[in-house]
């Protein structure tokens, strides 16, 4: 035989067949009273299912964003496990509670980070108005859901004073929480300028739309560069100068506009001026709030199959779980492993693996 042989692989999935562990205790009689007595279940097979089939039934609910009657479907079909609607609800709650510590710790360090990228969008609960915040760190990310869009969730979270750099868009509750260094998004104010473009109510605004996009565009290449390696840092401060100036110029040209919008956005590139150049400076902030925003689009596809929660329980399991859940995925952990391992050290009552950032954060 002559070269390399024809190699074709196929893949098949093997017989899938729940494996049921039965645990007997025998009852004891007293001989003096005649009670009958039986040992209770020990804490770590109180349940009905094991550590990875309780896992799993948080995995197929979070990660695949499954209904939970799709999920009792899909067990029943697939690993022909009976399961009521009621079980799939208790599964969940206890990975829930076997994550609890170290969501929590992860939410101790948010006022530490020295960045943080930060977006909220609607919720319900009950058919009532609630918020879900996501708040993304260089190693971690935190969810939680609120019932106001305000400072006050900003202050519960991070604190009266953050330290670090908020990176959001320009929102009134990030401006109202934080006199330090921010980094308003980009990617918001583009579209703001394109939307004047593509609907211009006036020569003056098609002018001003133009002519701070073409600058959006000489920075953006420029930051490109830099991200490349083709550039330095002090390349990229130093030839951003001009563009800067150019945006200065424009906030005073047009911050008296006739047009509402023009003018909106001309005082925001005055007033804010530092707040939109912060990432050409600082090392590990971004120019666009993309981070949270991605972050948020996950929350937003389970809304729309769930319709939020029925109960502030479910509220609080929603942000443990997809906190885990992004966590483990930025940190390149097994999103089930970790799940399964949470579940075991719950039930044997010892410490939950840990979340918390291995390096300090940059």
């Amino acid at each position: 035989m002559q070269g390399e042989p024809r190699r074709h692989q196929v893949t098949e999935m093997p017989p899938v067949k729940a494996h049921v562990t039965e645990y007997q205790f025998p009852s004891v009689i007293c001989g003096d009273c005649g009670k009958e007595t039986c040992m209770p279940l020990p804490a770590k097979i109180a349940g009905h299912f094991g550590p990875q089939l309780t896992a799993l039934i948080a995995y197929m609910t979070v990660v695949c964003r499954l209904p939970r009657r799709v999920v009792e479907a899909m067990l029943a079909d697939v690993l022909g496990i009976e399961i009521s609607l009621g079980s799939t609800q208790k599964a969940w709650q206890e990975v829930s509670q076997a994550v609890e510590e170290p969501v929590f710790q992860l939410q101790e360090q948010l006022p530490q980070q020295t960045v943080l990228n930060v977006d909220e969008t609607g919720w319900r609960t009950n058919g009532a108005k609630r918020w879900i915040w996501a708040l993304v760190a260089s190693q971690f990310v935190f969810y939680t859901v609120a019932i106001h869009r305000n400072t006050a969730v900003l202050v519960s979270l991070l604190g009266a004073v953050f330290q670090g750099i908020l990176c959001s868009d320009r929102f009134s509750a990030y401006l109202k929480f934080h006199s330090g260094k921010m980094q308003f998004c980009w990617a918001h104010l583009k579209r703001d300028l394109q939307g004047i473009l593509d609907r211009p109510q006036s020569l003056e605004a098609e002018r001003f739309a133009r002519d701070a996009l073409a600058q959006y565009a000489s920075l953006f290449r420029l930051w490109w560069k830099f991200r490349a390696g083709l550039i330095d840092r002090a390349q990229l401060i130093d030839r951003s100068k001009r563009i800067k100036s150019k945006f200065r110029s424009l906030a005073v040209s047009y911050w008296d506009s006739c047009d509402r919008e023009v003018a909106n956005l001309a005082n925001a590139f005055g007033e804010h001026h530092q707040r939109l150049f912060t990432f050409l400076e600082e090392t590990g902030v971004e120019p666009t709030n993309n981070a949270a925003e991605r972050a948020l689009r996950t929350a937003v596809q389970w809304r729309k199959i769930s319709f939020g929660n029925r109960s502030s329980e479910g509220e609080i399991a929603v942000g443990r779980l997809l906190t885990v859940v992004q966590t483990c995925r930025m940190q390149q952990r097994h999103v089930l492993g970790y799940l399964t391992s949470a579940v075991v050290c719950h039930r044997h009552r010892n410490p939950p693996p840990n979340l918390l950032p291995t390096e300090p954060s940059t």
